[in-house]
């Protein structure tokens, strides 16, 4: 009897010692950057509400997979839950993975941060009985550089092509790290499709794809280097095996290539022989100025347009202003921009229409204007000039001075029409002179009296406050309300997604169950369920339709699904959710 006694009291006190445990653990530490690693997230009870980690710096190819098992040894009930993932990282350097979390018994438990080191690409040992062709010799990425050693703002093409031998084939690449033109005015050229032709390369003949054209414009002189365009390319690599038909077998493998930085030495304009106004233009150009008329009234406008035309950096200087007499009113520019980029390089033609409008009548002249650029086909500068643009005024009032000089001796002032009853005032404004004091005002009651007003309103909204919060089985309830509309939103989000999907759904009809029934994750069998329900007045119908739903929910996560099944699930729980709602 006393060893019955004894028995009991181990067993109870190992069951106050257990703790719960959820713990990472990872096949390795150290890895390539062409290697996977997995990771498993391991619990010793039946979490709710698994959220995994972002997973920076990794992409995840497989998962989350899930497995679960319970057994019973001398007496003794072990349970485990696992997540496994394969990951494949995106990047070199020492990256971490964050923490997971799950929900038991209200309470939130997370895992520990794991520090990962991923290294440089590593030779993987090849089994010897497998013989294939590798990736490495048949597919490179190169970028083509039109000249290096332009001047600035000379215009030069970088071409990203993509060389595949015949041995391999190639399904699908995706971007790892875009090249980065610092000091460099840059545009890509679209390419509307992947066309693959055939080159040769390294003295072979080879097939490749153009991925991007880019033109750039150099913006300082000196060394400049462009960042390499890295691609992870999925590869089907042909081995010395055969199938049962004689067919050549293909695996599938991954190649991750680089066009490596480059460097452009860039050469700065020359001094000797620089204009004062020289802007920055670059190229090949025609230079204009035109006016719209220059016969024309007082009062009229006119369009003062200086443009410049040709092929250059069109894009990256400044047209001169002109400069016009007193009399004339001109307007801000109107920039208008009508350039065309191609690998050579931007053409077409920039202006500024400057809108004039004369005040008096009189002949004014327009200075000539300069416009200068360096010549790259004789590497000097040059310098075009407009002609002097004489504007006539034919009708109008004369300007002060020209009235004086035609009336000599007459020092009488002249008023113009708006300044003539300017001493005559039609409104008054006036200002009371005896002011109302704030002291006895209805506004100095009304802020004496508000305190003791909302003292009543703040004791009863605390007293409210204090009722909510001690009411724990209340609280639950709201709160497995709101997971439960939060999954279900996030499976609608996810429906492109199968996995996520039904994770989510399968959460959001558990979290429906432990708001409407009361009960807890251990209390969820398919008797019991269907037994509270039916006591709640829901139709057996609906309870069977919402059992097989949520068995489905973990069948379905690994089994092949159309879109339009899992658009007929999701519709399928809102019914069902929607129908137990009015029933219970």
């Amino acid at each position: 009897m006393k060893k019955f006694i004894l028995a009991i009291v181990l067993i109870a006190c190992n069951s106050l010692l257990a703790q719960v445990q959820f713990e990472a653990k990872v096949s390795k530490t150290t890895l390539g950057l062409n290697e996977r690693l997995r990771i498993d997230f391991v619990m010793n009870i039946d979490g709710d509400n698994f959220n995994q980690p972002s997973f920076e710096g990794f992409k995840i190819i497989a998962g989350p997979s899930q497995q679960v098992s319970q057994s019973w040894v001398n007496g003794k009930s072990s349970f485990e839950k696992i997540y496994s993932y394969y990951l494949l990282p995106t990047q070199k350097g020492n990256l971490i993975i964050r923490q997971a979390s799950i929900e038991y018994n209200g309470q939130i438990y997370k895992t520990s941060p794991i520090k990962i080191n991923v290294t440089a690409a590593v030779e993987q040992p090849k089994d010897p009985n497998d013989t294939q062709i590798s990736a490495d010799d048949n597919i490179y990425l190169v970028a083509d550089i039109s000249k290096t050693n332009p001047y600035i703002n000379e215009p030069i093409t970088v071409v990203y092509k993509l060389y595949f031998s015949y041995n391999i084939g190639i399904t699908n690449w995706r971007e790892l790290d875009k090249p980065k033109y610092n000091d460099f005015w840059s545009q890509n050229i679209d390419i509307k499709q992947l066309v693959g032709e055939e080159g040769m390369f390294k003295g072979e003949k080879y097939r490749f794809v153009v991925l991007r054209k880019t033109v750039l414009y150099p913006q300082k002189s000196g060394k400049l280097v462009i960042e390499p365009l890295s691609l992870d390319i999925d590869v089907q690599l042909p081995t010395n095996r055969r199938d049962i038909f004689g067919r050549v077998v293909v695996t599938n493998g991954n190649k991750r290539v680089s066009a490596g930085a480059k460097t452009i030495a860039v050469k700065a304009l020359p001094e000797a022989g620089k204009p004062a106004d020289f802007s920055g233009a670059v190229g090949k150009f025609d230079f204009k100025v035109t006016p719209s008329k220059t016969n024309l009234k007082s009062g009229e406008s006119l369009d003062l347009v200086v443009s410049v035309s040709g092929s250059g950096n069109m894009k990256l200087f400044n047209l001169p202003k002109p400069v016009v007499p007193n009399s004339l009113e001109m307007y801000d520019a109107v920039h208008n921009e009508k350039v065309n980029t191609t690998l050579s390089g931007m053409s077409g033609k920039i202006s500024d229409s400057y809108t004039i409008i004369p005040q008096f009548k009189g002949d004014y002249p327009i200075k000539p204007l300069q416009f200068s650029y360096f010549d790259l086909g004789s590497g000097t500068y040059k310098t075009i000039s407009s002609p002097e643009i004489m504007i006539n005024v034919l009708e109008g009032p004369l300007a002060n001075d020209q009235v004086a000089s035609t009336t000599p001796g007459n020092s009488k002032n002249v008023i113009s029409s708006s300044e003539q009853f300017k001493f005559i005032k039609l409104k008054s404004d006036l200002k009371s002179m005896n002011n109302d004091d704030f002291l006895g005002s209805n506004l100095f009651y009304g802020l004496l009296f508000l305190p003791f007003l909302i003292l009543p309103a703040i004791v009863l909204f605390k007293k409210k406050k204090d009722a909510i919060d001690s009411d724990v089985f209340g609280n639950r309830i709201k709160m497995n309300n709101r997971l439960a509309k939060k999954y279900l939103s996030e499976a609608k989000k996810q429906i492109n997604n199968k996995e996520p999907f039904y994770v989510a759904l399968e959460k959001a009809m558990h979290n429906f169950l432990k708001a409407k029934l009361h009960i807890e994750t251990s209390e969820m069998s398919k008797s019991n369920i269907q037994e509270l329900l039916i006591s709640r007045n829901a139709s057996p119908e609906t309870v069977i339709d919402f059992i097989n739903l949520t068995e489905n929910c973990e069948v379905a996560r690994f089994a092949q699904s159309s879109s339009a099944a899992i658009q007929q699930d999701f519709d399928k729980a809102v019914l069902i959710i929607s129908d137990l709602e009015k029933q219970i």
